[in-house]
This record gives structure tokens, sequence and C-alpha cells, in this order.
């Protein structure tokens, strides 16, 4: 089960982590793109606003309809014939190695107003100049199509600038893409001129390079994470693997503890019914041992009851006031027999007027636990230690050779002790020492009539009360148990 547990906790932080991971990936590409389109737009307008602005002489644009109207040649630029553009291969129009078309002869400016200058020099201080190639063709209608060297940055080859510029006259569209030629155009018509500005798809494309390259570091990223995940989900469910580990022992003590007693009680059953003509008094021996096993399952139910009902209660707020000085004392009276019977003393040393907030029932409970745990494993003719004062609960985290329940309190503090002289509890079986069932017994014998859930109630009442519950043993034969409760 927790297998699984531990599979769906990593799946789904996976897939919420993909989630976000394709979402920024997403966005960053689509801004990427607008970005990449915005600089394209921007570079094909400027080209085209700087072309415009630089056409200035309106006669000479009309010379240049009239001269192509009749098939004139002009100068450096192609042949118009029957209103229909021609591009002679290799003829005027020639291609720079700079990517800037040159006019055919001495590269002065041509009779239809193609710029046969250089290009001109970006000013400082003013828009930056475009990065993106781009190539402005101005196109007179009925005459040429010429190169704008001016602002033109890049240059197209015959045969291509040919077939795009068919498209463009044909689509009539001041922009879009061409897709054959893999062209984004743009267009600016005046009275008798179009410019028409090219550029390379590549150019609005570089944020293909930067998804792969996102790509790359989200699937590094996912693995990364998935490797965090398995440790997390590791350290996440290992209080739920704890108390699953936790359950199943107390199923199996619990069940071990049950099957003795039931055992005993059908064994009893089933003789009686073997002999019904006998009297009731001739088979008391086998009533007084149903009896008795099931006064033992009675008390270990009602133990198991006392847990679920102070876990239930975890670190509830009692309003009763306990007075803790005279409820030790009298536990401490009642256990004067009990002690007597074992041969051992009980020495006291209560301090008066130590009140606690709680239940009284429950620290009864917890006095009486302790102390029948310190006669049943007191040597004989020890003493046993039995003291309450106020303090600190700080010396308890540090205390050598023991183990703690329960988070020590701040502040002054009703300090219980309750130490005994017998055998020492092992170093590998104090950890265990408040868990349920747990005995140190490995035998799991029953001749103190122990259960193993003295010690978890005491440790449980303890916690909710708000306390903190350390047994320490020392290897001189020493068992102390400290008990921490907030004063009232």
């Amino acid at each position: 089960m927790l297998k699984k547990l531990r599979r769906k906790f990593v799946l789904l932080n996976m897939a919420m982590v993909s989630v976000v991971v394709v979402a920024l990936l997403c966005v960053i590409g689509v801004f990427s793109w607008q970005q990449n389109m915005s600089s394209l737009n921007t570079a094909l307008d400027m080209s085209l606003n700087q072309a415009a602005k630089n056409r200035t002489d309106a006669g000479q644009m009309l010379t240049d309809s009239l001269f192509g109207s009749f098939g004139f040649s002009n100068g450096d630029n192609t042949m118009f014939n029957n209103g229909q553009p021609s591009f002679p291969l290799g003829g005027d129009q020639q291609q720079g190695q700079d990517g800037s078309a040159g006019n055919a002869g001495d590269g002065s400016g041509s009779s239809d107003g193609s710029d046969g200058d250089a290009p001109a020099v970006p000013q400082l201080g003013g828009t930056a100049p475009s990065t993106i190639p781009v190539a402005v063709y101005r196109v007179v209608e009925g005459s040429s199509v010429s190169l704008v060297s001016r602002v033109t940055t890049a240059s197209l080859d015959d045969a291509t600038l040919e077939q795009a510029i068919n498209q463009v006259l044909s689509e009539g569209a001041g922009e879009g893409f061409l897709q054959q030629q893999q062209l984004y155009y743009k267009t600016h018509e005046t009275a008798y001129v179009t410019f028409v500005a090219f550029a390379d798809e590549a150019s609005a494309s570089s944020w293909r390079g930067l998804v792969l390259v996102l790509v790359g570091i989200g699937v590094l990223t996912l693995l990364v994470f998935f490797v965090i995940s398995l440790f997390f989900s590791r350290w996440a469910l290992r209080p739920v693997e704890e108390a699953w580990d936790q359950q199943k022992r107390f199923v199996a003590d619990a069940s071990h503890e049950l099957k003795t007693p039931i055992t005993v009680v059908l064994a009893n059953t089933s003789i009686m019914l073997k002999h019904p003509e006998q009297t009731v008094s001739s088979q008391a021996q086998w009533l007084e041992s149903t009896q008795h096993e099931a006064e033992g399952m009675q008390e270990l139910v009602n133990d198991l009851l006392d847990l679920a009902r102070l876990e239930s209660s975890e670190q509830v707020a009692f309003d009763s006031v306990v007075d803790m000085s005279d409820l030790v004392e009298g536990r401490v009276l009642l256990f004067e027999s009990v002690a007597f019977e074992r041969e051992v003393f009980i020495e006291d040393n209560v301090a008066a007027n130590v009140q606690v907030k709680g239940s009284q029932t429950h620290l009864e409970r917890l006095c009486t636990i302790l102390l029948d745990n310190a006669c049943k494993y007191a040597n004989p003719q020890s003493t046993i230690h039995v003291s309450l004062e106020r303090g600190p609960a700080a010396f308890m985290g540090s205390l050598p050779h023991a183990t703690v329940q329960g988070t020590a309190p701040k502040g002054p503090c009703a300090l219980l002790k309750v130490s005994n002289t017998g055998a020492s509890v092992g170093e590998e079986d104090l950890p265990h020492l408040f868990d349920r069932f747990y005995r140190s017994d490995k035998a799991r014998t029953r001749t103190e009539g122990s259960y193993g859930l003295g010690l978890a109630i005491a440790a449980q009442t303890v916690e909710s009360h708000g306390g903190a519950i350390a047994a320490q043993s020392l290897p001189e034969s020493e068992t102390t148990f400290f008990v921490a409760l907030p004063v009232a």
C-alpha cells in the first residue's frame, strides 16, 4: 500500500510540475514569437517609410510611368513588356556581395528615381536601425522594378524576385507571407509607385531556438524534480509508514494477548459441555478459570479504550485544577501495602501546593502506573524514591541513557520523579519503552499480569496534558521516570 501511495504522490507532483513547465514554455514561446514578429514588422515599416520619404521627385515618377508605358528602358531598371515586368537574368540588376543591389553603369541615380547612392548612414541618438535584413523594391506602375539601395540591407535573386513580385501584385494585399519563397512582405503605395519590402522567414524564427533550449531545460528540470520527488516522497510518507508499522504491530500484539485467554475460555467451555450431567459446583474450577480470563480481556479492552480516548483528546485543555501534591501523596499511601508485599520501601519527597490543570482521574492513573511499574521491577529490600517539585523541564532533553516522549513545556513545571533500583532497561529497548504491548521480556510472559499498555497509557496521558515524560535507565541498574506538566 505504501508503495502505491508513494507512486501516486510522485505522479501527482510530476503532473502538477509538468503542467506548470509546459504552461511557462508556451507563454515564453508565444511571447518570443510575438517579439520576433513585432521586430520584423518594425523593420519592414521602417524600411518602407524611409524609402517613401526619400522618394520626393514626383515629376520623375511621372516620367518613369510615361517611359514605361511605351516600353523604353530606364537606365538600370528592368524592362516592362505590355505592362508586365520582365526580369532578364544576369541583366542590368546586379547583386552585391554585401547584400545590396547596385545599378548598371556608374551607380548614379537612374532616370526613374532608383537610389543609386550608398545606403544612408544611421544617425546617433535617433531610432536604432533594424538588425533584420530587409530588401526594398520600387515597382513603378506599368514600367519597372528596381532595388532601393539606400534602405536595403539584403537582396533577392532574379528568379525569386520575379515570383515574389508577381505574387504580391496578384494578391494585392498590403502585407502577408509567401509560402513558396518563405518571405514576409509589406507594401507601401503612392500615386505612381508601390514600394515592396521583403524579409526572410528565418529573421522571425529565432524564437524556435529559444523554445528548443527551454524544452531541454524543462526536460532536465522534470528529471531533477523527479529525483527530488522520490526523495521527498519517502520523507513525507515516513510518518505514515511508521503509523502503518505501529498499526500492524498493534494488531499482532493485541491478537497475541487475546489469543491465550480466548483459548482458555474455549477449552473450559468444551470441558463443561462434555459433562452436562455434572453440577455447577463440581465444575467450579473451569468456571473460575473462565471468569479470570474474561476479566483479563476486559481489562485489556478497557486499557485500549482509554488509549483511544486519550489520543482523540490530545492537547485538549482541561479546565479543572488538580492538586498534584495531594494526589501523589494519596497514591504513595495506597502503594505502601503493595510495596510491603514485594519487600520494597517507598520514600517520598513531595512539595506542597503543586497544582496543574487536567483530569483528576487520568492523573491518578498516571501515578498508579508509575508506582506499580516501580514496585514490579524493584530489587527486594531496595527503596523506591518518589519526588514532586516545581522547576524547569529543559534538562529532559539532555538526559543520558534516556528516551523522551512529548515536548517538554516551557516555564515552571510540576516535576514528578519515580526511581527504583532493579534490572536496567537495555539500550535497544529504551526507544520502544512507551510503545503499546512492548515489553523487554521477549518471551512475552504474563506472570505479572501485564499487557504492556501501562507505560503507553502514561505517555499518552502526559502528552494530552501538554507535558512530557522521560525514562532513564543507567547501567548501575537504576531506572527513573520523569514527568513534566505545566503548572496551573
